[in-house]
């Protein structure tokens, strides 16, 4: 897997490692038979209607146009996609984005009070859905597209759960829930 690994500490275990789901890719296929599609039929038409020399300069600009379509709305998507990184291991959970300018957010599996998800019929549909963790940050982490959300929704929980209950947390009951803090309040 190869990227995930080299932000693992000696002793951590990856356990999950996601792209976001192929759905984001979507537009840019569409993208890319439409504008094909256009400048075979503008070539086409250039070839047949147009003089040597101007069909040249008009062949010429159509490739151009079609490279920088396909480089802003093909690439740049595909590029964005595969360097997005949805990671959890054993101790905390990990996002990872960019290529040239990296960003990324690490989450302690203790600092986890809530592991939600949310997904609509179309979602549904095609296995994906937002996974929203709450933290101790003021407003929860809301993270789109992630492949299988019920299970890695699933996934996480235990984790979050396992360690707390190795921790002794007195955020969770004994079967798993999430209890009152300890002390309560009044």
């Amino acid at each position: 897997m190869g990227y995930p690994e080299e932000v693992l500490a000696p002793d951590e275990q990856l356990i999950l490692h996601r792209h976001p789901h192929w759905k984001m890719l979507f537009w840019p296929v569409v993208t890319l038979i439409v504008a094909t599609a256009l400048a075979g039929f503008l070539g086409g038409l250039a070839w047949r209607n147009a003089e040597e020399t101007t069909r040249s300069i008009l062949l010429v600009v159509i490739l151009v146009v079609w490279l920088a379509i396909l480089g802003w709305r093909c690439v740049a998507p595909v590029i964005s996609w595969k360097s997005t990184h949805f990671i959890v291991t054993d101790r905390r959970v990990l996002i990872r984005q960019g290529v040239v300018t990296h960003t990324g957010i690490d989450i302690p599996m203790s600092r986890i009070s809530s592991v939600q998800f949310r997904h609509g019929l179309f979602d549904r549909l095609l296995g994906t859905g937002t996974l929203i963790i709450g933290s101790s940050s003021d407003e929860p982490l809301e993270y789109d597209d992630i492949p299988q959300v019920q299970q890695v929704h699933s996934l996480l929980y235990r984790q979050v759960f396992e360690q707390s209950q190795g921790n002794g947390d007195p955020r969770w009951d004994d079967r798993g829930r999430p209890g009152a803090p300890s002390g309560g309040y009044r």
